[in-house]
């Protein structure tokens, strides 16, 4: 996890040495950035499920794994954006869904 959170931060200071924006806007930019992710990540699973005619199977899932990775690494860069400290909450808030997974359901 350490080596994971090592390559976000290095993204992160790679990104905030090029940004020419306003602190407040690169915080809302990188947040917009995850959506543009998510757009590239549903039309990679549209075109690997062959679903739109015109375009047929554009894609693989293979190109849709990617782009899942991309919306996750986005993701974190933005979560990382207000404080290079971030990673303790993710632990945090990962440890508390996956307890939800794991409670009964009330179903019979």
């Amino acid at each position: 996890m350490d080596q994971t959170w090592g390559g976000v931060r290095k993204l992160r200071g790679w990104l905030d040495e090029k940004d020419q924006a306003a602190a407040g806007d690169v915080r809302l930019l990188r947040v917009l950035k995850i959506g543009e992710e998510f757009g590239e990540a549903a039309e990679a699973i549209t075109g690997a499920l062959g679903a739109n005619p015109r375009k047929g199977n554009s894609h693989t899932w293979e190109d849709a794994a990617k782009e899942l990775c991309d919306v996750i690494v986005t993701a974190q860069v933005a979560l990382l954006t207000p404080s290079a400290l971030v990673t303790r909450p993710w632990s945090w808030r990962l440890a508390a869904l996956a307890a939800t997974a794991s409670q009964p359901t009330g179903r019979s």
